[in-house]
């Protein structure tokens, strides 16, 4: 086969690094897109940001107290003087103003309130004091033990007990484990392990260092004043040996294996109802997740407004200084390739918000009874019928739609929310899936919880309302919810 050179003409997709970029900056949350700033503004000096990130933050002065202001003089760091305030007049400026210099002035000679450097006088009432860290669960147990175990031997293996317990309070290590952990020069025996153990389950709160749910739910029982011989004995019953079936609520059942009344057996579930089955979790500080509102959408008049969150909308700009620079030294290429990168980087913030306002204003515009009259209202929506109507590609519309959130007067919802799949009526319409589920919830709300509706029907009631839907499909919208079955719903 013989070899030869062709040329050939074709055509094909590249994508540049702008629009790398602006597909990059589009699929970003809010709080990834200023992850991301940052390490632009670190990376190229010729992009500085106008507004500071910090203007309405809180911070804390050197003594003490808050400042809410936009311009701060932290240390480390001068800030512009506006012009309606006047500058700190400096040591030369003092000696102009017949003042004495910083180091001549003796603190005998002012007032006792200055004296006090502002530590004492009607202002320390007015200043904001900071809360001290909330204990947790091993401190509060620690500082029981302090006050009721004398010996140091019993401290050291209540604290052992103590360590091995998990965030809800339970002992995740059984004691044969935590003693064959333990050095065989300590010469510890098991009942002495078991009689610390009976010692921390007498601390508080009760039911702590329980090792099933079973023993934590009798131990609280056992604890609750003011409750009945009877019914305190029953509640232990069914704790310590029914707990399956008081949780299937299988009240028939129960009746049977205890030989008592639907009266008894509601007392006794009242008890048990009063017990915490995670006495720990109430020390653990779970970690706050904050949603910041890309868009807002407010009622003006009889229409909806949609408007960006300037909050999260920073403000860029090419610094002058250094593009001044870039157009000195010509010869400086990566100078101008810095500058060109910082403009496109400017050139696609704007640009991503312009499609969140965009896409947002086509959301409501179709959403519009939802935010009228709520989640019933909601009509179907699909990717598609936005990416039609504003000329976009379906996968845009799912960059735009994921991590970014609007603020509507029913709450804040991810715009993903906004697109469900729908059920035919019997008119031959449409119904979302998220007006069915909002039906699906107000019925089991206003259901008889001694006779709650099955999965049937409730199906057959949507029917009634012209929604053909199919049991199962009732089942799947409901452990959406988290809305237990009909044997978990009923009450004696």
């Amino acid at each position: 086969m013989k070899q030869s050179l062709q040329l050939r003409t074709s055509q094909h997709l590249a994508l540049t690094p702008q629009l790398q970029q602006s597909i990059r900056l589009l699929q970003l949350s809010t709080l990834e897109l200023h992850q991301e700033l940052e390490a632009a503004l670190i990376e190229n000096p010729m992009l500085e940001r106008i507004d500071d990130p910090l203007d309405q933050a809180v911070r804390l002065l050197a003594d003490g107290a808050l400042n809410t202001g936009s311009l701060h003089n932290d240390a480390g760091m001068q800030t512009a003087t506006p012009a309606s305030e006047e500058p700190v007049p400096s040591e030369a400026a003092a000696a102009d103003a017949d003042l004495p210099p910083a180091e001549s002035v003796n603190p005998d000679d002012w007032g006792p309130e200055i004296r006090s450097n502002g530590s004492g006088g009607e202002d320390d009432d007015l200043r904001p004091q900071l809360e001290a860290a909330p204990q947790t669960l091993r401190e509060f147990l620690l500082s029981q033990t302090a006050l009721t175990v004398r010996e140091p031997r019993d401290h050291a293996l209540l604290e052992l007990i103590i360590d091995a317990l998990d965030d809800n309070g339970y002992l995740s290590e059984s004691l044969e484990d935590l003693h064959a952990s333990l050095p065989l020069e300590l010469y510890v025996e098991p009942e002495e392990l078991q009689f610390a153990l009976n010692l921390l389950q007498s601390l508080e709160p009760a039911g702590i260092g329980a090792r099933n749910l079973s023993e934590c739910l009798a131990l609280q029982v056992r604890r609750l004043p003011g409750i009945p011989f009877v019914t305190r004995r029953l509640a232990l019953q069914i704790v310590e040996n029914h707990l399956p079936q008081f949780a299937a609520r299988d009240f028939t059942r129960l009746r049977k294996a205890l030989n008592c009344d639907d009266e008894d057996l509601r007392d006794a579930q009242q008890v048990i109802r009063c017990c915490n089955p995670r006495p720990g979790a109430d020390y653990t500080q779970p970690e706050a997740d904050y949603v910041v509102p890309d868009v807002i959408v407010r009622k003006c008049g009889n229409q909806w407004q949609v408007t960006l969150n300037q909050d999260v909308m920073p403000k860029l700009r090419v610094s002058s200084l250094y593009a001044g620079l870039a157009r000195e030294s010509r010869s400086e290429c990566g100078l101008h390739n810095q500058v060109q990168e910082a403009r496109w980087l400017i050139k696609n913030m704007r640009q991503r918000f312009e499609t969140i306002l965009r896409v947002a204003q086509a959301i409501v515009e179709r959403q519009r009874n939802f935010f009228t009259h709520g989640e019933v209202a909601m009509r179907p929506l699909v990717l598609r019928e936005i990416a039609d109507t504003l000329g976009l590609h379906e996968s845009t519309i799912s960059r735009v739609t994921t991590q970014k959130y609007m603020l509507t007067p029913h709450g804040m919802f991810e715009l993903k929310y906004f697109f469900g799949s729908h059920v035919a009526t019997e008119t031959g319409g449409e119904a979302s899936s998220t007006a069915i589920r909002a039906l699906i919830k107000q019925l089991i709300g206003a259901e008889d919880q001694k006779s709650p509706l099955s999965d049937s029907k409730i199906a057959d009631m949507l029917g009634e309302q012209g929604m053909v839907i199919a049991r199962r499909t009732v089942a799947k919208y409901r452990e959406a919810l988290k809305i237990p079955p009909v044997s978990m719903r009923k009450i004696l």
